[in-house]
């Protein structure tokens, strides 16, 4: 995957979750589903879109592991 589809991801999340609490509001009204007895849908549909976004996201840059305070690199000089 490229970052095109990790930044889709990133911005359909707030649209879907949207979209969904608009129906449980619905079914709360019209079906008569208590909206207290699926609101943790709502839960559910925000960690899959996490998950999927984590799945997606570009790979991290790799660290140089010769730097850091580790390595004494310290930005006053060297530690005595």
């Amino acid at each position: 995957m490229n970052a095109n589809s990790y930044n889709l991801v990133q911005a359909v999340r707030g649209p879907i979750m949207l979209i969904a609490l608009g129906s449980l509001v619905a079914l709360d009204y019209f079906a008569g589903l208590g909206f207290s007895r699926t609101w943790p849908l709502l839960i559910i549909l925000f960690g899959v879109l996490k998950l999927l976004e984590r799945v997606i996201a570009p790979p991290l840059p790799p660290s140089n592991p010769g730097s850091g305070p580790a390595a004494g690199n310290y930005p006053g000089g060297s530690v005595i």
